[in-house]
C-alpha cells in the first residue's frame, strides 16, 4: 500500500516511525504486552505494544486479531537481535484492512488431503513460501546460466498436432474440430530453432498422463530444454552438470535461509561439483544385480533402481547408452554400438531419481524415418520434423530438466506437490 515499507528492508530504518502492510500470523500476551507476528512476503516480523507505552484501546484491539487478518501498523523501528530479521517495531497505531474469521488452516497438524484441499490458502504458511522462493531462485539461476552461456529463450507451443514422448502419455483436446494435443515436450521444436540460432532453450509447461502416484510425479509439470546444434554427446552430459552444478552453487549463496526453513542438511549439496560420475547401463545393470535386484540387460529402472543407484555416489549420477529400444524415436543409436542410444539420465542422490533427462539427437533422415514407423508413429504426421533432416542437416543434441524435481531435490522436499504452487497430479485438478 502506498506509504508501507517492506518488511526486507525494516533493518535499513532502525529509529524511524514506518508504517507496515502485512498479514498476521499470529498473537501472543505477556502481562500488559502484546506481541503480533506479521508477515508482508519479503518477511516477517515481531510487532510490539506495551502498556503504559501503548494506550489501552490499542492492546485490546491486537489482543483481538486473529490468524490472516489484513493489517497496516505504524511504529517506530528498534534493533533486537531476538527478532526475525534483527528489528522490531514498536507499534502506535494497528488499522485493519480484511478480516480473517474461522480461517480453516489452525496450528496444528493437517492430513494432505485437507491441505491440498486449501491449497490456495496453504501457501501463505513459512514452509510453502520457503518451498516457492526457492523455486524462484532456482528459475533466475536456470535462465542466468543459460542467458550468460549465449543459449537464446524460444518458445514452443503448448498445442501440438504429434507426439514427442510416446502415444500414452497424452491429453488430447478438439482443435477446432481436429486432434491436438497438450504438449509432452517443447523438444522437437526447440531443434527447428537451434537450426536457426544454434544454442537454445525453452522454459514452460508440459503435461503428461501418466497414472502415476509417486511422490516423483505431476501431470503437469515445468521444464527447461536447451538444444545445441554442431553438438554431441559427451558435449551435451559436460552442458548438463555445469547448469546444475551452477544452479546448487547459486542457492547455496542466496537462499540459505530457506534451506534451513525446509529443513534441509545442505551438506549433500555442499559435495556438488563438476564433474559428475558417469557408469554405462551396462555396468548399472551389474552393480543393482550385485545390491539384489533382479535385473536384466534390457529392463527399464523404476524409482528403487535408481535410488540405489543414485546412493552409491556423493553427487549427481550420470547413466548413459541405455538399450536403443527404451528410449524415445530421435535417440541417436551409439555408431559403435547400435543395440545402444547416446542417451543418458542424471540421478539425483537421496531418492529423488531423475532430474535430467537428454541425448543426442539423430540428424539422419533415413535413420529417423525409419525409427518412427519402429515405433509405430506416421512419419507424414513429423513431415515438418523430418526437414530438419533434410536441408542442412547437423549433429545435435539437448536435455530436459524437470523443474518440480531439481527444486525438490534442492530442498529436501518429501513431495513435489510442494514444488509448485498449484500442483496437478492424477486424482487432483482443483483447486
Amino acid at each position: 500500500m502506498s506509504g508501507t515499507r517492506p518488511i526486507a528492508q525494516l533493518p535499513q530504518h532502525i529509529g524511524a516511525q514506518v508504517r507496515v502492510a502485512g498479514w498476521v500470523t499470529h498473537v501472543r500476551s505477556s502481562g500488559k504486552v502484546r506481541f503480533l507476528a506479521l508477515r508482508d512476503g519479503s518477511g516477517d516480523l515481531q510487532v510490539v505494544a506495551r502498556a503504559p507505552d501503548a494506550p489501552d484501546s490499542l492492546l485490546a484491539q491486537m489482543a483481538s486479531l486473529t490468524q490472516e487478518t489484513s493489517v497496516v501498523v505504524a511504529g517506530l523501528v528498534r534493533g533486537d537481535p531476538r527478532s526475525p530479521g534483527g528489528v522490531e517495531l514498536a507499534a502506535t497505531e494497528v488499522t485493519v484492512v480484511g478480516s480473517s474469521d474461522g480461517y480453516p488452516i489452525a496450528p496444528k497438524e493437517h492430513g494432505v488431503d485437507f491441505l491440498m484441499d486449501h491449497r490456495h490458502l496453504w501457501v501463505r504458511s513459512s514452509r510453502q513460501t520457503a518451498a516457492l522462493r526457492l523455486r524462484a531462485r532456482i528459475v533466475h539461476a536456470l535462465r542466468a546460466f543459460l542467458d550468460d552461456h549465449g543459449f537464446v529463450l524460444t518458445d514452443p507451443p503448448i498445442l501440438t498436432p504429434a507426439a514427442a514422448e510416446g502415444t500414452s502419455t497424452l491429453f488430447g483436446v478438439d482443435y477446432f474440430g481436429e486432434p491436438a494435443f497438450l504438449s509432452q515436450s517443447g523438444q522437437l521444436y526447440m531443434e527447428a530453432t537451434a537450426m536457426a540460432l544454434g544454442r537454445v532453450y525453452s522454459f514452460g509447461p508440459t503435461f503428461r498422463a501418466e497414472k502415476s502416484k509417486t511422490r516423483r510425479h505431476l501431470t503437469e509439470f515445468w521444464m527447461v530444454e536447451p538444444e545445441m546444434a554442431f553438438c554431441e554427446f559427451e558435449e551435451n552430459l559436460a552442458w548438463q552438470e555445469r547448469l546444475v552444478a551452477y544452479v546448487v552453487a547459486d542457492v547455496l549463496a542466496h537462499r540459505r535461509a530457506e534451506l534451513v526453513a525446509l529443513g534441509r542438511d545442505t551438506t549433500a549439496l555442499e559435495r556438488v561439483e563438476v564433474p559428475f560420475p558417469r557408469i554405462a547401463y551396462d555396468e548399472a545393470v551389474e552393480r543393482l544385480a550385485a545390491a539384489g535386484f533382479a535385473v536384466a540387460w534390457g529392463d527399464d529402472f523404476g524409482s528403487p533402481e535408481e535410488t540405489a543407484l543414485a546412493g552409491m555416489f556423493d553427487r549427481p549420477v550420470f547413466v548413459h547408452r541405455f538399450p536403443a529400444r527404451q528410449k524415445a524415436f530421435y535417440m541417436q543409436p551409439d555408431p559403435a554400438r547400435p543395440e545402444v542410444a547416446l542417451a543418458a539420465d542424471l540421478l539425483a542422490p537421496e531418492g529423488y531419481g531423475e532430474i535430467v533427462g537428454g541425448s543426442q539427437r539423430i540428424h539422419d533422415v533415413e535413420l529417423l524415418t525409419a525409427r518412427l514407423v519402429e515405433h509405430g508413429l506416421d512419419p507424414d504426421a513429423y513431415s515438418w520434423y523430418l526437414d530438419l533432416r533434410r536441408y542442412g542437416s547437423v549433429p545435435h543434441s539437448g536435455f530436459g530438466l524437470g523443474l518440480e524435481r531439481l527444486v525438490a531435490w534442492i530442498g529436501g522436499l518429501e513431495h513435489v506437490r510442494e514444488t509448485i504452487p498449484f500442483p496437478r497430479t492424477l486424482n487432483r485438478v482443483w483447486p
